[in-house]
């Protein structure tokens, strides 16, 4: 049963949606992949204005969340990234350490979580993959369709569940 005394949740991706990450996906083209350095080059991400657009006139209606595919040791350089860009403030949710499957998995099991409780009004993500789940799911989606695809970054995501 979901509050519906509180504002519904509008719940948006972070890389590729919010944060541009096109100046550090060359650390995955390699075998090994550099997740180290990917991650470390995550604060100089620029953000995507469509993306942080929504978000801020979101707020107006929906209490803010980030659900993103970042390991839980990126949370202090997320937060500083997102209060930089001036978004709203709202909790993150974040893979944990050791959890490699893949974000379509990670991130339907936290919005089924958050939706025991609250309207989740929409997510807002440019994984296709996350996304067509979240819709089978029956949550409304937006598809972050505004940064070129990268498919380095989209076999990470799905293979190797790191981001």
């Amino acid at each position: 049963m979901t509050d519906s005394s509180r504002r519904p949740l509008a719940v948006f991706d972070l890389d590729n949606t919010l944060a541009d990450t096109a100046h550090r996906q060359h650390f995955l083209a390699g075998k090994p992949r550099n997740w180290d350095a990917f991650f470390a080059a995550a604060p100089q991400d620029p953000p995507i204005a469509e993306g942080v657009a929504l978000a801020v006139a979101s707020a107006s209606e929906c209490e803010v969340v980030y659900l993103t595919g970042r390991p839980e040791r990126c949370r202090r350089d997320t937060l500083d990234w997102l209060a930089a860009q001036g978004l709203p403030e709202g909790r993150v949710f974040m893979r944990g350490n050791a959890d490699r499957r893949p974000a379509r998995f990670t991130k339907l099991e936290i919005l089924r979580r958050l939706a025991q409780g609250r309207e989740v009004r929409f997510l807002v993500d440019d994984d296709e993959l996350v996304c067509d789940d979240a819709e089978r799911a029956g949550f409304g989606v937006v598809r972050a369709r505004w940064t070129a695809k990268s498919e380095v970054l989209q076999e990470a995501q799905e293979r190797e569940g790191r981001t």
